[in-house]
């Protein structure tokens, strides 16, 4: 979440690059944890099954959607301090909720590819390749969120 309020608060950043970039020091993370392992397709294995045990689980399941309503929550506030709109406005509602959609397209990419004989470096790459796909579908409508005209307070409230 620090990380994600972090990138988000930057108004220099595009939000879906933000999110972009938190997800890739995520991966760096995983794919570095990888590449020091001696075996590396045992590290992989215990990465599916890790994943394998959170799906399978119905209160590792619930708490992880916890997590991501939250995180959402976080997003809206800040994407709605960004642009001058309500937090509970539709437009940072669907912007944060769109957005903390690319984490389960990265999670989804994982599971996908590690069971392929690629290496650490060449795996980051190929998810970070299908996050980027994903993203491009919601960053045209995101970039266009911006501060809140005096057309839209009028809509609005009136």
């Amino acid at each position: 979440m620090d990380s994600l309020r972090r990138t988000l608060t930057d108004p220099g950043l595009p939000p879906v690059e933000a999110v972009q970039a938190t997800l890739a020091r995520e991966l760096e993370g995983i794919t570095s944890w990888l590449a020091a392992q001696a075996d590396t397709a045992e590290a992989k294995a215990l990465l599916m099954r890790f994943g394998m045990l959170i799906r399978s689980t119905p209160s590792l399941r619930a708490y992880q959607r916890d997590m991501s309503d939250r995180l959402v929550a976080a997003a809206a506030g800040i994407l709605a301090e960004r642009t001058g709109a309500n937090p509970d406005d539709p437009e940072p509602q669907i912007a944060a909720t769109a957005l903390l959609g690319l984490w389960p397209v990265q999670f989804q990419a994982l599971r996908r590819h590690l069971g392929r004989d690629l290496a650490p470096d060449r795996l980051h790459r190929t998810i970070t390749a299908d996050v980027a796909r994903a993203a491009r579908l919601i960053g045209e409508g995101l970039n266009t969120f911006g501060p809140t005209g005096e057309t839209a307070r009028a809509e609005r409230t009136g």
